[in-house]
């Protein structure tokens, strides 16, 4: 194929968290310790689609389980305390929360009055240092990225897996800030967000054992890749932060569109919805970001012409 211009698009904003939300009265250790890093409202990661077409999303900064209606409307779901940064839906309805203070976490019915949220993978009983996304498999399995403060000066993080029983294992050690995750059942491999790598890296198995691990996407620029999701005709929709931007690729990795943030930089994390929408979180605006799906489907298939 030959490489073609990459079309950019900007997305649009959604919804914002409003001010009725802003915590007062007490103090974020998550801001202390990330300097630099602004929230003024709300760092928002781990859009899941939610069954009544709105969605489910964490707030890193107060420990907060938020849902945005279809409507617009945001509301807190839960005050869960810790640092809650992935989600992940299951089959049965339940939501997991991977936590960086407490571990893997679970929401047996986010649609209750009051919902509460139990450990299911304790960070200390397990030895994480610190979790960060998480998604489930076909089988009900959930893996999640422990990232800690590992990086290129200190790669100690990990890919554990977390079947349905409670059991827990370690997939892949030695990473370098992993993030983001992708799950190809039908290939037995796993994409992995490096943050601190500013790459995605390709995990095979064959027949269950590991096999030769390389890097599938060398980005650049901003702080590195976040979220991520798989996207019409197989592409790579993968959020930059820093970058301000979701960067798209097809199938074969070849860039293939760029999505800009009209707001802040802090592109975190994306999920494509039933309703035919990308929806993309934007955490320096506190912020939830769209495009409809239809218009990547257009750009992919004229490549494929």
């Amino acid at each position: 194929m030959i490489d073609q211009p990459v079309p950019v698009a900007t997305l649009d904003v959604v919804a914002e968290v409003p001010a009725a939300m802003q915590v007062t009265g007490r103090d974020a250790g998550w801001l202390r310790a990330r300097q630099g890093v602004p929230a003024p409202l709300a760092f928002l990661e781990g859009p899941v689609p939610a069954p009544d077409g709105g969605l489910y999303l964490v707030d890193v900064a107060w420990g907060r389980l938020l849902h945005l209606s279809a409507g617009g409307e945001f509301r807190v779901l839960l005050d869960c305390g810790g640092e809650p940064n992935g989600l992940a839906l299951r089959p049965d309805g339940s939501l997991l929360i991977a936590d960086y203070q407490q571990g893997l976490r679970v929401v047996d019915d986010p649609a209750a009055a009051s919902p509460e949220a139990r450990i299911l993978a304790d960070a200390h009983l397990h030895g994480f240092i610190g979790l960060n996304d998480v998604i489930v498999d076909r089988h009900g399995a959930a893996y999640v990225t422990d990232q800690g403060d590992s990086g290129l000066h200190d790669p100690c993080g990990s890919v554990r897996r977390c079947d349905a029983d409670g059991r827990v294992s370690t997939v892949i050690g030695g990473l370098p800030s992993p993030n983001g995750l992708l799950v190809d059942e039908d290939d037995d491999t796993l994409y992995v967000a490096m943050t601190r790598d500013n790459a995605i890296w390709r995990i095979p198995f064959r027949d269950g054992r590991l096999g030769r691990v390389g890097r599938f996407l060398q980005l650049s620029g901003g702080i590195g890749p976040d979220g991520m999701a798989r996207g019409p005709q197989g592409s790579f929709l993968i959020a930059h932060l820093g970058r301000g931007v979701v960067s798209v690729y097809d199938r074969t990795g070849a860039p293939a569109m760029v999505l800009r943030s009209p707001r802040g930089l802090a592109v975190t994390n994306l999920c494509l919805h039933p309703d035919g929408r990308l929806y993309v979180t934007e955490s320096e605006s506190s912020s939830v970001l769209g495009l409809e799906l239809s218009r990547l489907t257009e750009v992919l298939e004229r490549r494929d012409r």
